[in-house]
């Protein structure tokens, strides 16, 4: 084998190795994403049975029920659709009625949301960017006006 040639197998094989890297990345990657969906959305959504999604949007009032142990069942709106959630496990201190929430999970096939993660706003002036886009655009949220 001459020189050049062990110089373009050597360039060839760190090619093959970086396209291998980066296809196993991808499909890694592909596998962990979750949809960002407000309620409305979902009705024009096609989602496959178990697939995980990000379910935002308020907490609707009145709708924070306690069960047994740490099961918490409350409604998440838009002001146009509602889909039932329910979560297991300790809730963000600042999970409360009217607030912006996201939760990650997916659904049952009796169409309530299985959420495993629940994430809060965290202060006053705070909600994730997808909600408040979202829900900006539908003219239900709008930014407090600071002095």
């Amino acid at each position: 084998m001459t020189r050049k040639q062990k110089r373009l197998s050597v360039v060839a094989g760190g090619l093959a190795f970086l396209g291998a890297a980066t296809g196993l990345t991808f499909y890694a990657l592909g596998q962990k994403a979750s949809y960002f969906y407000m309620p409305a959305d979902l009705t024009n959504a096609s989602l496959q049975p178990g697939q995980r999604i990000r379910l935002g949007g308020l907490v609707e009032k009145g709708t924070i029920e306690r069960g047994q142990g740490a099961t918490v069942a409350f409604s998440v709106t838009d002001n146009q659709k509602q889909v039932k959630v329910t979560y297991t496990g300790i809730l963000p201190d600042l999970f409360r009625e009217e607030q912006g929430v996201i939760t990650e999970g997916t659904f049952r096939p009796d169409g309530v949301f299985v959420a495993d993660s629940v994430l809060a706003k965290h202060d006053e002036n705070y909600m994730p960017k997808e909600v408040a886009e979202s829900l900006k655009s539908k003219g239900v949220w709008q930014e407090s006006k600071s002095d």
